[in-house]
């Protein structure tokens, strides 16, 4: 007994002695010990510094400490639909507490505690708790070499076992196998400290929900998510479940992807899970509008997550609808018409009675009536004003979709489609530096006799977006000055267009300090749009305004 004292002394003060150059390599150290002991590690307690940038303090503690909270108890009672999960955690204090030097950096051990209060596992068990099991790069190569086979999961696990030489020497369990995608997920994250994703799974462990983003997909919603487009129409993979790309417009109005979710069912609460689970993603930053296919469930947890957000269905959709649903082509185009119609809403309105009178639509049922009730999420007099940036349907979306399907085969895997993903999503990338490239390196030509606002615009916005200002900039000509409204810090200038005298915009300039500090427009193009109006132009052009003076902060398109 003698022996055994002083050994467990030796290992301890072994132990406590111990010095590490990061906290993952006492984490790693750690769990090394756990391996040999027979029992698994998790991540407790942290402490940050003053700054909330580093960490310097870490507590890891055996699995098994701590209980089962009180709630999560009368859950369990309550629930009787199914057998409650057995407890793991009995109160083990076993611990290791690392904390860091601020002058050298190093992490050194401030607590040990070596005694459990459970049986450890011997040796030979003790690889498949949870702590020491991983899945190498290597044998995420085979698992998927042998999926794109068709090898099912449960034969993978015997191949495996078989080529390492035993369960033991595998380093994972079939459990692992199936989260193969998670594991990605994971590995993702260790290579990208700001790669997002969360997933959801039920009572008997199969995948829910699945939401994820990288780091560049998230500055890209930060500088670029003003709009959101998405479509949930999409099943890409043997399990049928839909896949739905968030996108939206970046300043070469490019499609950007600013994230990706799966869900295995399109219910509102599922929807809402994955709006909920982006907005924590994105810090709480929600679009100023999205645009969707018209999924029902869809619209439910919009309204829910985002209520302030607007909202349109897409029009592509809507058109596809209307040759399924509507057969008569007078009726086809009356139809139509309603989503253009620049009316006043109260006289859209009459013409809406009018047109469901004259087809006597009478049944709530009918796709007419079902479209009359949605009116506000897709006819022009409601929309007008509301920010969208020129998108009125999920075309970049159909677009992504359409190279994703490009190789994509129905029997692929969750994990093989997440690869075929992240390659498009690649491309993509490369594609949009290309376009900074041409855009930082060249400007777009301009003719000899040209004003200088347009050659001052050229240098200002990137090629794409100079295609849609020059036609602003074309028409300043036709504009003219009505009268000018002073006040204290801001002017106003009514601007009439020269065939359409009756028609008056006004275009205000604020001032701080007799600086220029802010434009806009009544029009509201560069709040809906997100360029400046033919308006706005002529007054900074008579005022000897550059464009992209201090003042003016445009939502896309400058350099």
């Amino acid at each position: 007994m003698a022996y055994a004292s002083d050994e467990s002394m030796f290992e301890y003060l072994n132990v406590v002695s111990k010095m590490f150059d990061s906290e993952a390599e006492g984490y790693e150290f750690y769990n090394k010990y756990a391996l040999e002991k027979g029992f698994s590690v998790r991540k407790s307690y942290v402490e940050w510094d003053g700054s909330n940038k580093y960490i310097i303090l870490r507590k890891i503690v055996c699995s098994r400490e701590g209980f089962c909270e009180e709630k999560h108890m009368k859950r369990k009672m309550e629930d009787r639909k199914r057998r409650p999960r057995s407890l793991t955690r009995v109160g083990c204090n076993a611990k290791l507490v690392i904390t860091r030097q601020e002058e050298t950096g190093r992490w050194f051990v401030k607590d040990f505690i070596d005694e459990h209060s459970h049986p450890l596992a011997p040796r030979d068990l003790s690889c498949l708790l949870r702590s020491h099991r991983r899945i190498s790069d290597e044998q995420k190569a085979d698992i998927a070499d042998m999926e794109k086979c068709g090898i099912r999961k449960y034969r993978i696990m015997d191949i495996l076992c078989f080529q390492y030489g035993g369960f033991d020497k595998v380093g994972c369990i079939k459990r692992d196998i199936y989260n193969t995608v998670i594991m990605h997920m994971m590995a993702r994250r260790e290579r990208d400290v700001d790669f997002f994703f969360k997933y959801l799974v039920d009572e008997h462990g199969h995948l829910k929900g699945l939401f994820w983003a990288d780091s560049q997909s998230r500055l890209d919603y930060e500088a670029f998510g003003d709009v959101i487009v998405f479509d949930s129409t999409y099943r890409t993979n043997k399990y049928n479940l839909p896949f739905v790309p968030f996108v939206g417009l970046n300043h070469h109005r490019s499609t950007v992807i600013f994230g990706c979710g799966i869900i295995s069912h399109e219910t509102s609460q599922a929807y809402e899970w994955m709006l909920r689970t982006f907005s924590d993603c994105m810090a709480q930053k929600h679009p100023i509008s999205v645009i969707t296919d018209g999924d029902l469930a869809m619209q439910r947890a919009i309204r829910v997550v985002w209520p302030n957000s607007n909202h349109r269905l897409c029009i592509w959709h809507i058109q596809q609808n209307i040759v399924r649903h509507l057969h008569d082509d007078d009726v086809k185009e009356e139809f139509r018409s309603f989503i253009y119609d620049t009316s006043f809403i109260e006289e859209h309105e009459i013409k809406w009675i009018q047109f469901l009178q004259r087809n006597k639509v009478t049944s709530e049922e009918s796709w007419l009536h079902q479209m009359y009730q949605m009116r506000k999420l897709w006819c022009a007099p409601y929309l007008e004003g509301r920010c969208f940036l020129g998108l009125s349907s999920n075309q970049r979306s159909e677009s992504l979709n359409s190279v994703l399907h490009t190789h994509l085969e129905g029997k692929m895997s969750l994990f093989e489609m997440l690869e075929h993903y992240e390659r498009c999503l690649a491309s993509r990338r490369i594609n949009e530096a290309l376009q900074d490239v041409e855009a930082l390196q060249s400007v777009p030509f301009t003719e000899e006799n040209a004003s200088p606002l347009e050659k001052h615009a050229a240098t200002v916005f990137t090629p794409s977006v100079f295609k849609m200002v020059l036609w602003s900039i074309d028409v300043v000509s036709k504009c003219q000055i009505r009268e000018i409204l002073d006040g204290s810090e801001d002017s106003t200038y009514v601007v009439s267009k020269q065939e359409r005298m009756d028609k008056k915009f006004g275009v205000r300039i604020e001032e701080q300090g007799g600086l220029l500090h802010r434009v806009s427009c009544s029009c509201r193009k560069l709040e809906c749009a997100g360029t400046p109006c033919s308006h706005i132009f002529y007054i900074l052009g008579i005022l000897k305004q550059t464009i992209f003076c201090p003042v003016v902060a445009f939502p896309l398109g400058g350099l």
